[in-house]
């Protein structure tokens, strides 16, 4: 009797199904936390910025929207932006949750939050 060697067609049907799920899968998120890198980066780069030293909220607020432009991220608003004043710094915060869709009525939420701190005087 001879023995069969590989996989059948439906064994390759049902791999190929699967690696074809998780391509949609990365092709639809990837680009969520590549977004959250730059919010990330972005932040990061406050902390250590002279320019944003005893700057008022509203002119930090207005600077990290420009920066988020800049780097094309567009899943922040300026609702996502929270600046409270602790005795010496600004602590900001910057929680956001992108959605969208995956395949069909199947969608996918990510949650994010970041915090930087600036000098107030």
């Amino acid at each position: 009797m001879k023995k069969q060697k590989g996989l059948t067609l439906i064994s390759w049907l049902a791999i190929i199904a699967v690696v074809l799920f998780n391509a949609i899968i990365a092709m639809n998120v990837v680009p969520v936390f590549l977004n959250d890198h730059s919010v990330k980066s972005m932040m990061e780069g406050l902390e250590t910025d002279t320019s944003l030293r005893g700057a008022t909220p509203k002119k930090i607020k207005e600077t990290i929207t420009k920066r988020l432009r800049v780097n094309n991220v567009y899943s922040v608003s300026k609702d996502n932006i929270n600046i409270k004043l602790e005795k010496t710094h600004y602590l900001i915060t910057i929680e956001y949750e992108p959605r969208g869709k995956l395949v069909g009525s199947l969608d996918y939420i990510v949650s994010f939050k970041h915090q930087a701190r600036v000098l107030a005087r």
